[in-house]
Parts: structure tokens; sequence; C-alpha cells
């Protein structure tokens, strides 16, 4: 259905859409709009760098399996 819809198409709507919900209305939910998907990139590096953060830690327990005793003799 959106395929039939050209250049034109897309002016028409965003030319309705304005005049629906006046341009304070349409720029308010830009901003939110905008807002919500810096929200989401800064979830999603958030989530990389826990996700980082915990394989290093596993890497480093990993690395040290010496027991205790032994440690003092190397």
């Amino acid at each position: 259905m959106l395929n039939n819809i050209g250049p034109a198409g897309f002016i028409i709507i965003a030319v309705v859409v304005l005049v629906l919900f006046g341009r304070g209305k349409v720029s308010a939910l830009m901003g939110e709009v905008g807002k919500g998907i810096t929200s989401f990139k800064k979830g999603l590096k958030d989530g990389s760098d826990e996700i980082e953060k915990s394989s290093d830690d596993a890497a480093r327990t990993a690395r040290d399996i010496t027991p205790e005793h032994d440690k003092d003799k190397a």
C-alpha cells in the first residue's frame, strides 16, 4: 500500500497533518520523537558497555586459577 504513495502523496499528508495539528504540536511531537531516539541509543550503548564489562570481569577471573596458598610461591 505504501509503495503507491509518491513524493506528492507525502507532501499532501504532511500538509494535512500540519493543518490539523498546527506547527506547535508537530514541532513538540518531533522533539519527543528525537528524545526517544536519543534515549534508545543511550540504552543500547549502556547495555553493550555493561556486557563488555561483565565479559572483562569474567575474563579476569578465568585467567587467575591459581589456588590462594600457591599464589605467593610464584
